[in-house]
């Protein structure tokens, strides 16, 4: 079983999601959605190969469809770290592209503070 941690970043995505859904389709419709990232965060806990690489939007992050939002992550052996929660009707190659040196950046520092409490 992985281990996954979420950044802050990530946190407050599913924040912003949670508020936007809540405004557009009610509290029962965010509830499924967020409902619904529970679950893809508990399979890829229970299965982290389910995570997929692309290429064209990143060489280094994974990537997991929830809906209409991606879970950006990355994977150190037996870790997950939630980057960042993207809606997929925005341009996300260009925004990652923008994003990825601190992304990849704030995995490591997760990563490794996540090492030393195993030690």
């Amino acid at each position: 079983m992985a281990y996954i941690a979420l950044t802050q970043r990530a946190i407050l995505d599913i924040q912003e999601i949670e508020s936007l859904s809540i405004e557009k389709w009610g509290e029962d419709t965010a509830s499924e959605y967020l409902q619904s990232i529970e679950t893809a965060l508990n399979l890829l806990r229970e299965n982290p190969n389910l995570l997929k690489n692309n290429s064209v939007m990143s060489q280094s992050l994974s990537f997991y469809r929830v809906r209409r939002h991606f879970l950006v992550c990355a994977a150190y052996q037996d870790s997950i770290f939630v980057l960042t929660v993207k809606h997929g009707a925005m341009d996300l190659p260009n925004r990652l592209t923008e994003l990825e040196p601190q992304l990849i950046q704030e995995a490591e520092m997760l990563y490794h503070a996540y090492f030393k409490k195993q030690l």
